[in-house]
């Protein structure tokens, strides 16, 4: 089997509820880590695993797996439109962002969730108070207009963050997201360098981390920065293009695997329904360790 395209049959594992994160790419992905790190703090013995998915065939892997007896998936770029798409019931959460991050079978319904945002915004709280920024005055700037985005935008606003900017290459994309949430300023990137103004949080939420390429350049993303500006990466685990960017110019540079350990806390709590509460810090430090391993062996 091909290591950068894994595959998951839950009929391979008896005995064992079983779930997996899915995605194109997927090789990279931390989250079997977490949710067994989880699984084992609540011990509830579990199997989760990885699944490649083809672009053009995510309906049909996402069937096969609930069909063969899977329990939930957690999904991830670029096919959380497509699995909000494809469920037949949706969360509230899931309803507002029109992207779906979790799915599973209940009551031969399938359910789709979105973690993603409640994720984003306890990591985004700590960074915060971190470097003393008032939230409601806060000013975020947006890059990306996908399923990653979607997800984080209302979560945003209920923390009372009024000045939310969005920018994105196709622009139209951008602009359809300003309609779809009131508030939500979108911008034309290249119009960018005209502002006289910086942001507090500049948030890539775009795939381009993945291939070590940016949304914005150098010169651009110092022009719109100050001095405690968070420039906060969704990609996570490795220093991004956008993240190495960001050091340089002194601001402070945040992957998303804050983010990916409260998102994936949410998601299990839901598939599991622990009676105690999980350790975040602890499933975050397994987590990280895991690059340590994984840097030895290279």
């Amino acid at each position: 089997m091909d290591a950068n395209k894994p595959q998951l049959n839950p009929q391979d594992h008896p005995g064992l509820d079983v779930y997996g994160v899915i995605g194109h790419p997927i090789a990279h992905s931390k989250s079997p880590i977490i949710h067994q790190y989880f699984a084992k703090q609540v011990n509830q013995p579990i199997y989760y695993g990885k699944i490649f998915s083809e672009l053009d065939a995510f309906t049909k892997t996402v069937q096969e797996f609930f069909a063969r007896g899977g329990k939930g998936l957690n999904i991830t770029v670029p096919f959380k439109l497509e699995a909000y798409e494809m469920a037949t019931k949706r969360t509230a959460r899931a309803e507002i962002a029109k992207a779906a991050n979790v799915l599973w079978l209940q009551d031969g319904e399938l359910w789709c969730d979105n973690t993603d945002g409640v994720g984003f915004v306890r990591d985004l709280a700590r960074l915060l108070n971190q470097q003393a920024i008032d939230v409601k005055k806060a000013r975020v700037l947006i890059l990306g207009a996908g399923g990653a985005a979607q997800g984080v935008i209302d979560p945003l606003m209920s923390l009372g963050i009024q000045d939310i900017s969005i920018a994105n290459r196709t622009h139209a994309k951008a602009m359809d997201l300003a309609k779809q949430f009131p508030g939500l300023q979108a911008v034309e990137i290249h119009q960018l360098k005209n502002s006289s103004s910086t942001f507090d949080l500049i948030l890539n939420a775009t795939a381009t981390g993945l291939s070590d390429s940016s949304p914005i350049e150098l010169d651009l993303l110092k022009h719109i920065s100050h001095s405690k500006t968070i420039a906060y990466d969704m990609v996570y685990g490795k220093e991004t293009r956008f993240l190495k960017d960001a050091a340089s110019l002194g601001l402070l540079p945040v992957d998303g695997l804050g983010m990916l350990v409260e998102q994936a806390a949410d998601a299990f709590t839901t598939w599991r329904k622990p009676s105690v509460a999980l350790d975040i810090q602890g499933a975050l430090q397994a987590t990280r360790n895991s690059y340590l391993t994984d840097h030895s062996r290279s």
